[in-house]
């Protein structure tokens, strides 16, 4: 395991002046990337080749370090580039599902902004429960097997998979019929099932507050809120039901984009405890806690209940509805802040007052 001492030492390397904001090229680099631009910054981009077009055509990417897996992100010869950039990466989702947690803590000798072990609470589901637990969010049921299913479940997996496989079930044998009609249309693999997670399928409306904390200035800010439109859950309402029921349709739940949301006045007391106290929770499982970005994911009920089923110790792809400025980061800032910005903002001050050991692991 990387030490947090190993990281300050390349950070004490870095000219402070020419320090460049980093990430893969994906997910929500082009938030992080013109937040960067907006904040002064220079950038790098990690990027696949067939994705090169994207940051051509939004030009926000001054280097770019062409890979043929983003998995070549922990090879010697990419790290010592973005070393020789000064680099910071922002972790996002593609950090999760490609490059791996555990390989980010034992072989990513860059400086990443925000808390390593966190992402490991966050790809580990026992580990997640236990965080949402322990800072006394509401929970649903969860199933540890087929047999145990009661009522409506959705049947989730490890890692960043943006919903891909999601899919609900009432009972094993409606569990087995679509786990083999999931792997037959290419939604999973065999391997996937045994890793697989029921959790209590609670009706209610899709929300997705998103959190920034500022160890500098030791303060949880709301920044946005925003809900998945998912293919093909979110299409199988415009089937007529008779229709619905002749072709036997198997949702899936694949995140295809994000709306924004502003949630009604009298949910934010209760949202922003929320996230205060996942932020208190956190410094006791992985001090020093949260550091930047974070979103959970939570259901709310029609007697406007909250259940919380997931969180994300990082920038999240529903935060790029914000780019520009987002109904809840101009209430606090004015206008033109937004998650990616927010990041290159706190990064900047913490180099302005020589603090930047503390935003860094």
């Amino acid at each position: 395991m990387i030490s947090k001492n190993e990281i300050n030492s390349v950070i004490g390397k870095y000219e402070s002046r020419k320090i460049s904001i980093g990430t893969l090229g994906s997910h929500s680099a082009l938030n992080i990337f013109k937040g960067a631009k907006e904040e002064g910054f220079s950038t790098v981009c990690v990027c696949k080749k067939e994705s090169e077009i994207v940051y051509k055509r939004f030009p926000l990417a001054d280097q770019v370090i062409l890979v043929e897996d983003f998995s070549e992100l922990l090879d010697d010869e990419v790290q010592q580039k973005l070393r020789e950039a000064n680099a910071i990466l922002v972790p996002h989702g593609s950090f999760n599902a490609y490059v791996g947690t555990e390989k980010m803590t034992d072989k990513l000798r860059v400086p990443l902004f925000g808390n390593r072990e966190l992402l490991n609470w966050e790809t580990d589901r026992e580990k997640q429960r236990e965080w949402l637990r322990r800072a006394g969010l509401t929970l649903p049921r969860i199933f540890h097997d087929a047999d145990d299913i009661e009522g409506l479940v959705i049947a989730k997996f490890s890692g960043a998979m943006g919903g891909k496989g999601y899919f609900l079930a009432d009972s094993k044998e409606s569990f087995q019929n679509k786990a083999k009609d999931m792997i037959k249309r290419g939604h999973l693999l065999k391997k996937d099932l045994q890793n697989i997670h029921f959790q209590e399928y609670i009706i209610g409306v899709n929300v997705y507050p998103l959190y920034f904390h500022s160890p500098l200035n030791k303060e949880v800010e709301l920044l946005g809120m925003d809900r998945r439109y998912e293919s093909t859950v979110d299409s199988i309402g415009k089937i007529p039901a008779s229709e619905q029921l002749q072709v036997n349709v198997n949702p899936t739940y694949t995140v295809v984009g994000n709306f924004p949301i502003v949630a009604r006045e009298s949910l934010l007391p209760e949202l922003l405890r929320m996230g205060e106290n996942l932020n208190l929770t956190s410094r006791k499982i992985a001090p020093p806690g949260i550091i930047g970005p974070f979103c959970l994911e939570t259901v709310i009920t029609d007697d406007l209940k909250i259940y919380t089923f997931e969180v994300s110790a990082r920038i999240v792809a529903g935060s790029n509805v914000g780019i520009g400025s987002s109904p809840y980061a101009y209430l606090k800032y004015g206008q033109g802040m937004y998650m990616g910005r927010r990041i290159a903002l706190e990064i900047k001050n913490a180099i302005a007052n020589s603090e930047l050991e503390k935003v860094v692991y």
